[in-house]
């Protein structure tokens, strides 16, 4: 009988193996599908993520925000040409010149006012550039779940004992699904961050309106610094999700197996904190605020 028993305890050993691999196949093929999804998400610029929800944010910025930039202009450079006149003695020593440069002024703000969007979508193309050019590197090299990967992963787990297979297989099912409440987790993130482009972007033509004036010139200096820090928060994501898939590739190097597929969840979890952060690492290096 010990033939009969040996064969049920080979059988139940392959068919945990097997139900193993499987998880750990559908784990990789989550992490590189959540690599290109961000890749895609983070690369795409406002217009094309949504063009429904761009076109309606732009017909409200020009609108109904534009007139209200028009005005905040006309008060700044009437407050600018002031402070042109009375800035010498009191127009003791009034330079003519300062009507010149209060002119050329007035026509850079009328223009900045005029090519608002333009100036805007000039900066996430910029941004958009940078995160195509690190997505292609990172979704071309840092792809799970080979050959060789998989062959040595099957190699340990046929190494264990049919107890020790048995809680690994439910210890994999276990990380499936936290892995999955994570990647949705992931993914709010990166759509939370357009949607926080597309509230800063509706209201552009008002920091915009201050520029040529040095006192209120700083709402517009920072709104700028703002957008390119929302640009290239991409690029931060991207790196992010590079150091999350190198970190899980050495999965199959490890020897214990349990603390590897825990590691799997414990590096998907520093992910989601890791993004969350991206948005502020990005301002704090641009000193916006």
């Amino acid at each position: 009988m010990d033939w009969l028993f040996d064969g049920i305890g080979d059988w139940l050993k392959q068919l945990f193996i097997d139900a193993i691999m499987a998880s750990f196949a559908e784990m990789f093929s989550d992490v590189n599908a959540q690599v290109g999804n961000i890749a895609t998400q983070v690369g795409t610029t406002p217009e094309g993520w949504n063009s429904g929800v761009f076109s309606m944010i732009r017909t409200l910025s020009e609108t109904v925000v534009l007139p209200i930039a028009g005005m905040i202009l006309t008060f700044v450079l009437c407050y600018e040409l002031i402070q042109l006149i009375i800035e010498k003695n009191n127009l003791q020593d009034f330079d003519t010149f300062n009507i010149y440069k209060w002119i050329f002024k007035t026509f850079v703000a009328v223009f900045i006012l005029t090519n608002t969007f333009n100036i805007v979508m000039g900066v996430f193309d910029i941004g958009q550039h940078v995160v195509n050019q690190s997505a292609g590197l990172i979704s071309g090299d840092l792809t799970l779940g080979n050959g060789d990967m998989m062959d040595a992963i099957r190699t340990n787990l046929e190494a264990m004992e049919i107890g020790e297979l048995i809680g690994l297989f439910f210890e994999t099912q276990i990380v499936k699904l936290c892995m999955g409440i994570m990647s949705i987790f992931v993914m709010v993130i990166v759509w939370g961050r357009m949607i926080e482009i597309y509230l800063t972007v509706s209201i552009a033509p008002i920091p915009l309106s201050t520029m040529v004036n040095r006192e209120w010139g700083q709402m517009g200096n920072n709104y700028l610094k703002s957008l390119f820090a929302l640009a290239f928060q991409g690029f931060l994501i991207m790196v992010c999700v590079a150091i999350y898939a190198v970190l899980v590739a050495g999965i199959s190097a490890s020897d214990n197996m349990h603390i590897a597929i825990w590691g799997v969840a414990g590096n998907t979890a520093l992910l989601c904190f890791i993004l969350l952060k991206t948005g502020g690492i990005a301002k704090s290096i641009l000193n916006a605020h």
